[in-house]
């Protein structure tokens, strides 16, 4: 019995001590850090100096910032280009998994923009899009089409934005769907096929409901991705875009800031900006939870 008490005693100090750093590290880099923020967004704080408390003042003055609204509304247009990436990801995936030559080539192509560094492809991006000597509108020069000054334009700027980070998310949402692709079993396209279904339908009825748990984590993932979206426009349009057309609500909070000294106020629209994403992210795990397929 000692010898069984001495061996749990072992155990539980060992178990302890693996879940130590991940706990310290939760502690250090996650809780306390909100927590902080938390307490500064009912502050007016610059950053470097003292606290001074003055209660909801900071969430006050969102409900009348326009520049607050403005940016969300950004980042809601330039989330347009999740459901347009994961139909070119699926499209491409389906493609890639026929047995065909050439495949791997084109799966590690579609891949590079995704290993990439988001400063370079973002850099790569701003040159293309130059109104003067720019890529793509040498490109669309070739068919006799003037191309504008896309970063530089407030109704082209956030469509630039899109094509860019849907072009660089590309590889990694279509290599998803291919493992998805690739995992559901024979058996049931062979049935399918036997009881005279066409290729619709066993889309409809196998492929895609076998799918769903793939779509639903990339939803939830590039949604909250794409709400804390920065570097792209920090770069491409670095003092967020004509009329402000281009600022993200991270770009925003970024420059309250770093830029403007109102850490308070920055806070402020980080918790609002972290309830957005919880209540988007609970809502999705509610409708998937509706939606479940069993596959058996």
């Amino acid at each position: 019995m000692n010898v069984k008490s001495s061996l749990y005693r072992k155990e539980m100090i060992f178990g302890y001590l693996f879940i130590l750093p991940p706990l310290i590290g939760f502690l250090i880099f996650v809780l306390f850090p909100f927590l902080y923020s938390l307490y500064g967004s009912f502050t007016d704080w610059d950053g470097l100096g003292q606290m001074n408390f003055i209660g909801l003042d900071n969430y006050k003055d969102l409900l009348t910032d326009d520049l607050f609204y403005k940016a969300m509304f950004n980042t809601f247009f330039l989330m347009l280009g999740i459901p347009i990436g994961l139909l070119l990801a699926l499209l491409l995936a389906l493609g890639l998994n026929r047995k065909i030559p050439g495949t791997t080539t084109f799966r590690v192509i579609y891949y590079i923009p995704v290993i990439s560094s988001l400063a370079a492809v973002s850099i790569m991006w701003n040159w293309a899009y130059n109104g003067d000597y720019g890529l793509v509108n040498q490109f669309l020069a070739l068919f006799g089409i003037e191309g504008p000054n896309w970063l530089a334009n407030k109704d082209t700027v956030k469509p630039a934005l899109i094509i860019m980070t849907v072009w660089k998310g590309l590889g990694y949402t279509m290599l998803l769907y291919l493992a998805a692709l690739q995992s559901i079993s024979r058996t049931y396209y062979e049935a399918a096929e036997l009881d005279g279904a066409n290729s619709w339908q066993i889309f409809r009825n196998i492929t895609w409901p076998m799918v769903q748990p793939v779509t639903f984590f990339l939803v939830v993932t590039n949604i909250i991705g794409g709400s804390q979206i920065f570097t792209e426009m920090n770069i491409m349009t670095p003092t967020g875009g004509p009329e402000y057309s281009s600022a993200s609500i991270v770009f925003y909070i970024w420059q309250k800031a770093f830029g403007n000294l109102q850490m308070g106020y920055a806070s402020a629209m980080a918790m609002i900006l972290g309830i957005f994403i919880f209540i988007i992210t609970l809502v999705q795990f509610k409708m998937n939870e509706r939606s479940a397929y069993d596959g058996d």
